[in-house]
């Protein structure tokens, strides 16, 4: 008992001492006891020392830590036991002191502020330098006592950053330089920057240089991450990346997963190499694919891509499209065996390359042998891009051999975010042949009129049937997409009104408090963002906010765009480059999109010019100028009548980003 009582009046003796000159005796935090004899005259973040520093008019440093921070106890021990930099410390700043793990929302917020700042984290220490107004002059980590390589020294910030904030005017323009680099060139070009090399990075790392796709097993036709490789090469300027995509594309064209009797993409490939199919047809994948081919064909002009496209699309036309409305898909079986509609016996091949001069050329190209390549059947894949004559006979024999056989079941479900993404593959592919446009005018006509009844979207009906289920996320986000798209090829204002009144209603009825969940009623699910399959819902809508703000300088839709993204980032984080939309959507944020005002008919003519560019995130906009103006949301920064100095332009404005 002598020894607590002994204690206590030792300990309350040192309070009355000079040499406990700061306020942080009564804290309980473990790291802010720590600090408890420094010379430094510390506060607790709080009301006092707050407004001590208002009313003294004095400039606040900040210190953030926790108890085991290494090289906090290290700063601790080299700049706050000293007597001189504490001495320079207490006569021009107002000190106060942080435990990351009692105030976690102080720290993340400056944590986030250096992030913003530098594009990485800061850790710990935090090293804070702010005017009486608690704005940033000068945010940093560890700082050594005198000047090392990496950081000038303490005492010389202490001096340096007091004459700054005790100069009004020189205060304001650092502080005003510091939101500029936060709200604009410094943030784009880190997040632009970081992005731009993890992402190339990972999927590097995920490509299979043997095969050409993703992953060493089976093989899925990714589109939307096809479509991220081709951005990144366009922003980055990495052939090597340009060059994966190109061979992936070309693999799926050549190989098995392409149906090259009757065209069309099957869903994916059983093996590594591209050659044996499961043998589905997807409308999903049928579209995306058509508008990732059309893509790389406006870049490439490459006859193998259009040639699929075409091919696809008459497919489609062919089997899937009833009313001008589009099926959902077709069975992989047909007389209860997988692929029996699509393959051909040894006896069917020799049938089918009788008589042709170029009978051995096409036994070459197909790398034909009796034995098949499936179950003792033969599933034509092609060994190469290279022209052989007697070939189209040769398909038109097969496609008659086939023509004899039941073909696999048809899913007759009309389903609204699969049309629309048809729709949307449709218009894109009128800049191949024109006569798609009104293709995609019908189908969009009939997909409105059967699933789009007084003001509400339904999700997806049989033809005939009563239509009773309301519309998902999915279903608004793809529609919208071939809405804008329809837009900028027709520019029908009709079309963007549509589309502005839909992303609205989807607000509504899918975005609650920052998070966009995939259903309206029952079990609310939160929409995911993972692409594998088809692109994420989620994802495109955040591409359709940007697309529609950039298009009608709505800023409000920007906002919205901004906060999806946000509260995305650490899914994203996690999901990584199964998340390539997202990553899309992310990108036209950090790099902007541009839009190409002009007349109709100038945009019109020259519309193959425009989407050859280098510069991916492109949109047309009818306005009533004899000119080309190249614009962002907030400003236009080119202006010609020549079309190839606007694409010099942009792609100037690529690298000044």
């Amino acid at each position: 008992m002598k020894l607590k009582l002994l204690l206590i009046l030792f300990l309350a003796s040192l309070l009355n001492s000079k040499e406990l000159a700061n306020h942080l005796a009564l804290e309980s935090s473990p790291y802010l006891k720590q600090h408890l004899f420094n010379p430094v005259d510390w506060y607790p973040w709080g009301k006092e020392a707050l407004q001590k520093a208002k009313e003294q008019r004095m400039p606040i440093f900040l210190s953030i830590g926790y108890s085991t921070c290494h090289w906090c106890h290290v700063m601790k021990r080299e700049s706050f036991e000293d007597r001189e930099i504490a001495k320079l410390l207490n006569e021009n700043f107002i000190s106060i002191k942080v435990d990351r793990e009692e105030l976690p929302h102080i720290d993340a917020y400056y944590q986030e502020l250096y992030r913003k700042i530098y594009g990485r984290s800061a850790g710990w220490p935090l090293s804070v330098f702010m005017t009486p107004d608690r704005e940033v002059l000068f945010i940093t980590g560890y700082i050594p006592p005198t000047k090392e390589s990496y950081s000038e020294g303490f005492t010389a910030l202490i001096t340096k950053l007091s004459k700054l904030a005790h100069d009004k005017k020189a205060s304001m323009k650092r502080v005003q330089e510091i939101a500029y680099q936060i709200e604009h060139k410094e943030q784009n070009k880190v997040k632009k920057d970081i992005s731009l090399g993890s992402f190339i990075t990972a999927i590097k790392e995920s490509y299979d240089e043997i095969d050409s796709g993703f992953g060493s097993g089976r093989k899925f036709p990714e589109a939307a991450k096809l479509s991220l490789m081709l951005e990144l090469s366009q922003l980055s300027g990495d052939k090597e990346l340009e060059e994966y995509a190109y061979e992936m594309l070309d693999n799926m064209a050549l190989r098995g997963l392409y149906d090259h009797i009757e065209g069309g993409f099957f869903r994916y490939c059983v093996d590594s190499s591209w050659e044996i199919p499961h043998f589905e047809k997807m409308l999903y994948n049928q579209a995306e694919l058509i508008k990732l081919y059309t893509k790389a064909y406006l870049l490439t002009k490459k006859e193998l891509y259009k040639q699929v496209v075409q091919e696809t699309i008459a497919m489609l036309e062919k089997r899937f499209v009833k009313e001008s409305l589009y099926y959902s898909a077709s069975d992989a079986q047909s007389d209860a065996k997988e692929g029996s509609y699509f393959i051909f016996s040894s006896a069917e091949i020799e049938k089918a390359v009788d008589g042709l001069k170029e009978k051995e050329a096409i036994k070459e190209l197909l790398n034909y042998t009796p034995y098949g390549n499936f179950n003792s059947y033969t599933h034509i894949n092609l060994s190469t891009q290279k022209r052989v004559d007697g070939f189209d006979t040769f398909k038109k024999r097969l496609l008659k051999i086939r023509q004899k056989r039941a073909y696999p079941f048809i899913d007759k479900k009309i389903n609204t975010a699969w049309n629309g993404m048809m729709i949307e593959a449709l218009y894109s592919a009128s800049s191949i042949d024109k006569r798609y446009i009104n293709k995609a005018n019908q189908h969009l006509k009939a997909l409105q009129k059967m699933l789009f009844k007084e003001g509400e979207l339904y999700h997806q009906g049989m033809i005939g049937k009563e239509i009773t289920q309301r519309g998902l996320l999915e279903d608004y986000s793809f529609l919208i997409a071939a809405l804008l798209r329809g837009y900028e090829i027709t520019f029908d204002k009709e079309k963007l009104a549509f589309a502005e009144y839909l992303l609205n209603r989807a607000q509504e009825k899918f975005y609650k408090d920052g998070i966009w969940y995939l259903n309206e009623t029952g079990m609310r699910v939160r929409a995911g963002v993972e692409d594998k399959y088809y692109t994420a819902a989620v994802s495109k809508m955040v591409q359709n906010y940007l697309n529609l703000a950039s298009l009608k300088g709505n800023f409000r839709y920007e906002k919205v765009a901004k906060r999806s993204i946000e509260s995305l980032e650490s899914v994203l984080e996690f999901k990584g480059i199964d998340a390539p939309a997202l990553i899309t959507a992310s990108l036209m944020q950090n790099y902007g999109i541009v839009v190409i005002k002009s007349a109709k008919e100038n945009l019109t003519k020259e519309r193959l010019t425009l989407y050859a560019s280098r510069y991916p995130y492109l949109l047309l906009k009818k306005a009533p100028y004899k000119d080309f103006l190249a614009c962002t949301l907030r400003r236009c920064f080119a202006k010609d009548s020549d079309i190839n100095k606007i694409r010099e332009s942009i792609e100037a404005y690529k690298y000044q980003r």
